[in-house]
């Protein structure tokens, strides 16, 4: 869909939105992504297992979304990650390295209360796709 310049992403690779927006809108050459729970796209069901695999999962659907609008990881200028529990800080950050070996975004991680459906974490980004 595209309205004046803007398009709206979907992809059933990635979890449906829950609410108002959009997985993605890119306007001009960025992507803005929405931020991503470790829902499975399959299930609709948050993913109940490790932390590691919440972490996947949620890196998974941004990778998704992103693919989806012809970019790649390597596209993602800019990382925010929000956390429950900063202690898990460095595990996130090994399995971020995984994901992220080539480029090297800004990013923040940040400590937060809560997420939606008490979520581990939550991640969102933008891409730059000239």
């Amino acid at each position: 869909m595209t309205q004046e310049g803007i398009e709206y992403i979907y992809t059933d690779k990635a979890p449906r939105p829950v609410g108002p927006y959009s997985q993605g809108v890119k306007a001009g050459c960025f992507l803005f992504i929405a931020g991503q729970i470790p829902i499975d796209p399959g299930t609709g069901e948050l993913v109940s297992g490790s932390f590691e695999e919440a972490s996947r999962r949620a890196l998974e659907n941004v990778k998704a979304i992103v693919e989806a609008a012809g970019g790649s990881l390597d596209s993602i200028v800019k990382v925010t990650v929000y956390i429950r529990d900063i202690k898990r800080f460095s595990e996130f950050n090994k399995i971020y390295a995984e994901y992220f070996k080539h480029s090297k975004p800004a990013r923040a991680v940040v400590e937060v209360s809560n997420l939606p459906l008490d979520a581990p974490l939550e991640i969102e980004a933008i891409a730059y796709l000239c």
